[in-house]
């Protein structure tokens, strides 16, 4: 296992990320328990959760994926120091979630709290925004005509930002979060707080949390230039783009018990006819590398410039260990030519 500084913080992250989102609808705590452990055998350090968990996210199952982790720290005490653990406060728009409201200072402080208790720890290593109070360009709505900058509100947006950094530096001081990060964020966004947290001599943030894959470029060349200039971690989510390219769900297949069986809050937006094609040009890539289209995804994903550390997730230990070889794997410049071919053909997944 290859480690990587984890932005301008002292921490030495893994370049795997245990995800967890899975914890608690699709998995339970043996499993969790069972992940954990096989996470920690190929040295993983880097787990990753949010109040908001288990995906998709509903008020009956609200914070039990922090629970979960919660349960294994409580019984792994001496393992916590080895660890870096990072959550996301959620933003507005749930309504089981602190009434829907979105982020501000004392949301933040509360709902902090409430995570510091599920997790039965005393501090958080990364504490994230999990998405803006603005709309921004993210969950389907990166197409043209899905959102207005026009409509933002800046002088609120950044009055809003003022009172979230104020909360993460008092929580700061505390010892409660020994970092902050994004998620979800703009170029626009993580400009902003920058200056922000200049202005205030407040900690800049150490980590951005954002969609990519070989379905979902759009934050490369320019956000992951921004990141890596600004040293910034850069951490990919759904580097399988929910599961698309393992090729589960070629030909409208639902395997199940699979992500899309259930009830999607915003719907399958990235259930489109080109990512499907995609898909099953990138499976005979990896079939004529001998591999599976889930490792040729992922031992992408890693030899991306400025890419700090790729969070992946599973249903089970077999899938988990699936996706842990592809970061053995090294593909040819051949391979990669190939790839950027098929990108060329489909820039855009979904």
């Amino acid at each position: 296992m290859k480690f990587h500084p984890l932005g301008h913080s002292h921490l030495k992250v893994s370049e795997v990320c245990l995800g967890t989102m899975t914890w608690g609808i699709q998995n339970t705590q043996v499993d969790a328990d069972e992940q954990l452990a096989m996470a920690l055998e190929a040295e993983i350090n880097f787990i990753d959760t949010a109040e908001m968990y288990p995906t998709p996210p509903n008020e009956k199952t609200y914070g039990d994926t922090e629970r979960i982790l919660g349960h294994w720290l409580n019984r792994h005490q001496h393992l916590r120091g080895q660890l870096v653990i990072m959550s996301k406060v959620a933003g507005g728009g749930l309504s089981y979630i602190r009434n829907g409201s979105g982020l501000s200072g004392d949301s933040l402080t509360e709902a902090l709290h409430d995570s510091l208790a599920r997790l039965q720890t005393d501090y958080i290593d990364i504490y994230q925004l999990h998405w803006p109070n603005r709309a921004t360009p993210h969950f389907g709505k990166h197409w043209p005509g899905k959102t207005d900058p026009r409509k933002t509100d800046v002088a609120a947006e950044i009055e809003g930002m003022r009172d979230i950094l104020v909360a993460i530096d008092k929580a700061i001081a505390e010892g409660k979060i020994r970092h902050w990060g994004l998620s979800d964020e703009t170029p626009w966004g993580i400009s902003a707080y920058l200056k922000l947290c200049e202005e205030m001599d407040i900690e800049r943030p150490v980590s951005l949390q954002n969609e990519f894959s070989l379905l979902h470029t759009k934050d490369w060349p320019y956000l992951i230039e921004q990141c890596v200039l600004e040293n910034i971690a850069y951490l990919p989510w759904s580097p399988l783009a929910t599961g698309i390219l393992t090729g589960k769900y070629i030909d409208g297949e639902r395997p199940p018990g699979s992500r899309w069986t259930y009830i999607q809050r915003q719907g399958l937006f990235r259930d489109k006819q080109a990512a499907h094609e995609a898909t099953q040009r990138y499976q005979q890539l990896a079939q004529a590398q001998g591999i599976s289209s889930a490792q040729l995804a992922l031992a992408w994903c890693r030899q991306v410039p400025g890419v700090t550390s790729t969070i992946i997730g599973a249903t089970s230990c077999k899938q988990l260990l699936e996706n842990l070889k592809a970061f053995e794997l090294e593909l040819s410049s051949s391979t990669l030519k190939q790839i950027e071919a098929v990108m060329h053909h489909y820039p855009a997944g979904f």
